[in-house]
């Protein structure tokens, strides 16, 4: 993927988010389920940074598959800054690569896997980080996006 793909994912008031008409740049970030410790981390770590991205003039979207309504209630639960879209079709996750095989406790399912990507104004893939380790990731998102 060297560009945003022309997907639609749905934003937490039900609209439909063309991720091309999204404004630039733009970093979207996939998680796998809301209210789960990493995943909650995450978004944590990317709304205390809010304003740094805006400053950056860079916007940020999160991704899951949950329904719009789980978000809303994610959202409110944590007061976070960023916004999260749903993916329930999944078309957003197969254009990214994100719907992979994943295992746990020797058990193998299909899963989101937690990616990032920051694409320039341009709509070009500037960055993008697979497999994140929640940790210091934000901060490393907006270092780079700092440096578009």
């Amino acid at each position: 993927m060297e560009t945003l793909p022309d997907v639609t994912v749905t934003a937490t008031d039900g609209t439909a988010l063309r991720l091309r008409d999204q404004p630039l740049p733009l970093v979207v970030y996939f998680y796998p389920k809301d209210d789960t410790a990493g995943c909650t981390r995450e978004a944590q770590d990317f709304s205390a940074l809010a304003a740094d991205f805006a400053a950056a003039g860079v916007h940020v979207l999160g991704i899951s598959k949950d329904a719009p309504k789980k978000h809303e209630k994610f959202i409110a639960k944590y007061e976070l800054a960023v916004p999260l879209a749903s993916d329930e079709d999944g078309a957003a996750c197969e254009a990214f690569g994100t719907w992979v095989e994943k295992s746990m406790y020797g058990r193998t399912y299909m899963g989101i896997e937690r990616a990032t990507f920051l694409f320039d104004g341009a709509r070009k893939v500037a960055r993008e980080w697979r497999k994140v380790k929640v940790a210091g990731h934000a901060a490393a998102v907006l270092e780079a996006a700092r440096q578009l």
